[in-house]
């Protein structure tokens, strides 16, 4: 059965619950919140997840493994078996652009290796990067990240349908989320190709109908092939975004 995820971020407690509210009472397809661990924020993504958990059973904080000493035992491990968070998603982590900031040499394959040892009972997603650099090395990588205990996996948005058709028949029979965002300026549009190195289609255009439009193709596809997916609405009215992919549920 496709699960429907919806990653939101979590600039404050306040504004985090009326997306929250938004998303619950409009949106009954999307069944999972994921929040990403953003360190210009003060709200921890599992902090985010707890106040996720009164709306939503199933969350996912993201943990970046840069911020995690080896050495030491995971950090917010109590915490995410007090709030009953269950599920988690590893990534490697920007360095952070404030360098007094500490961070370690921890990669995503060893922090998976680490949950799986201190916190067997949680699963574990890691990322997949389709733009990192080529799709034979990306593979490797993820096989490298299942050897250490990875679960399944989040993807980065993808732009163009016929890249992801690629991935999906690669990784057929994995548990995989695969990921759609807006783009819808110009500015956003040059930020992809240029820093994430996002392979965008010829017909591709930076409105809000074309991105709903690709959402559809891709939501009705992963429904098709018994998998899964989730949405990364940056800078974009959740509401108004969310009422073009499931037309009829935002009345």
């Amino acid at each position: 059965m496709t699960r429907i995820a919806i990653e939101l971020v979590p600039r404050e407690c306040q504004e985090l619950v009326r997306e929250l509210e938004i998303v619950k009472d409009f949106f009954p397809a999307i069944d999972m919140i994921n929040i990403p661990d953003l360190l210009r924020y003060d709200m921890r993504s599992w902090e985010g997840c707890a106040q996720a958990k009164p709306y939503f059973r199933q969350v996912i904080p993201h943990i970046r493994a840069i911020d995690i000493d080896p050495q030491q035992p995971l950090p917010m491990a109590d915490f995410l078996v007090e709030n009953g968070i269950r599920e988690v998603l590893v990534i490697t982590g920007d360095p952070p652009q404030d360098m007094s900031r500490l961070i370690y040499p921890t990669t995503s394959v060893e922090l998976i290796a680490k949950f799986k040892k201190e916190l067997p009972h949680i699963k574990v997603y890691a990322g997949i990067d389709q733009y990192r650099t080529s799709i034979r090395s990306e593979y490797d990588y993820l096989r490298r990240k299942e050897y250490a205990g990875a679960d399944g996996f989040f993807t980065q948005p993808f732009f163009d349908f016929r890249l992801l058709e690629i991935y999906a028949e690669l990784l057929e029979e994995r548990e995989v989320f695969w990921g759609v965002s807006p783009v819808t300026s110009d500015r956003s549009f040059r930020y992809w190709e240029a820093k994430n190195h996002a392979v965008f289609p010829k017909q591709f255009q930076p409105t809000q109908e074309w991105n709903q439009n690709f959402a559809r193709q891709v939501l009705d596809y992963v429904r098709r092939i018994d998998s899964n997916i989730y949405f990364m609405p940056i800078r974009t009215d959740i509401q108004k975004y969310l009422a073009g992919i499931f037309p009829g549920q935002s009345e």
